[in-house]
């Protein structure tokens, strides 16, 4: 169903952009990198958090780390992750393959200032064994994304 949503999503908005399905596992960004033989930065890695009363969607580069008080001074509160089960029932998308594309419900998405580092990345898309091959605008574009600067600064 989830990967059903992307195709369709994609098919809609960007039919030049192919979904990539591996017989491999790209659930974490070591795994995915691997697959698709590229540095970690490369895999975007969308993030669900709740804020105060509101969801959200954070896409950032997979070896970025997440900054709490970036989080909190740029939403206003205090960001918490959200559990798989709540994350797979506002995406569609299950932990390991989600992605800001093809969801069940309406969700702000942010994308972090650190993918603008790359000029193709890889976020999931919608499964397990799944991703596509996007620049970091166009899939801010794609998303109506709000670039952001939520992760630490990378030594």
């Amino acid at each position: 169903m989830s990967l059903e949503s992307v195709r369709r999503f994609f098919a809609e908005k960007a039919p030049h952009i192919d979904i990539i399905e591996l017989e491999t596992s790209t659930a974490t960004v070591a795994l995915a990198a691997e697959a698709h033989g590229v540095e970690p930065g490369r895999i975007a890695k969308t993030l669900a958090f709740r804020v105060g009363e509101r969801n959200l969607l954070v896409v950032a580069r997979g070896d970025a780390r997440l900054d709490n008080r970036k989080l909190k001074e740029t939403f206003g509160a205090k960001a918490r992750m959200l559990d798989a089960e709540t994350v797979q029932a506002l995406t569609s998308h299950p932990v390991g393959g989600v992605c800001p594309f093809g969801l069940a419900t309406e969700l702000p998405v942010y994308v972090d200032l650190s993918l603008q580092a790359f000029d193709e990345v890889l976020p999931a898309a919608g499964a397990l064994h799944s991703a596509v091959r996007i620049c970091p605008r166009q899939m801010a574009e794609l998303v109506d994304g709000e670039w952001v600067d939520v992760c630490q600064a990378l030594d």
